[in-house]
């Protein structure tokens, strides 16, 4: 049995750099972990992620890279001087693409391969690749594969595939969920979803919480309850 603690990351899905602030600000000091998307990193880049560290926030950067490997290489090793934990590739990029952002990332940002997203069914995961798919579990462990191979830290799946991942692959690689709802709460545009607690048992490594979070009425109550599902 792999010793797991599950790390929780809050989602910075905002729209400014104000609305980023507002939310830390909001949360204290019990998030010390926080997600740095496509939204707000393209409307304030750099600045935001500069100001969390400030803040003594570690920094997950979910841009999910996908270009041919020396682009790829570039720009993790830009991430990598920013000094962000985490970064995010896409696994569909290539054993030799996720390569080229392990040794760009350099030793202190770790590498997350993206699997299959959670917000696609296998319908629509089979249709973007061309074939027919009965069950995702094999796509996502095929991906994991690619990721394994090519040194990454991690990778991103859902929680209905992170127990398999784990079995398979073992601490080699530390997944990442997504798609984190509490029990009863709404599934937004996500497709596969789990609690926290579910996440947990699964062995995740770490949980991004978005919306079940930030758009609760009262944030810093929502992500205690996070932490008491992933501790219980």
């Amino acid at each position: 049995m792999i010793a797991i603690r599950t790390q929780p990351i809050v989602a910075l899905d905002v729209p400014t750099f104000a609305a980023a602030r507002t939310l830390v600000g909001t949360l204290g000091e019990a998030a010390d972990f926080y997600k740095v998307g496509l939204q707000l990193f393209t409307a304030d880049g750099a600045r935001v992620i500069e100001w969390l560290h400030g803040e003594g926030k570690r920094v997950f950067l979910d841009l999910k890279l996908h270009d041919i490997p020396n682009t790829v290489q570039q720009a993790a090793a830009n991430a990598g001087r920013m000094n962000v934990a985490l970064l995010t590739v896409h696994a569909a990029g290539g054993e030799a693409m996720v390569r080229a952002a392990v040794e760009g990332a350099g030793e202190r940002t770790g590498v997350l391969a993206v699997t299959v997203l959670t917000s696609m069914s296998a319908g629509e995961f089979g249709q973007t690749i061309g074939r027919e798919v009965g069950a995702l579990e094999p796509e996502v462990l095929r991906l994991a594969g690619v990721a394994d191979a090519a040194g990454a830290h991690g990778v991103v799946c859902s929680g209905h595939e992170c127990s398999a991942v784990r079995r398979v692959y073992g601490a080699a690689l530390r997944p990442l969920i997504p798609g984190i709802r509490f029990s009863g709460g709404a599934s937004h545009d996500q497709s596969r979803i789990v609690t926290p607690a579910e996440a947990a048992a699964a062995g995740a490594a770490y949980v991004v919480v978005g919306r079940a979070v930030t758009g609760d009425d009262d944030p810093a109550m929502a992500f205690d309850r996070v932490r008491q599902e992933l501790s219980a």
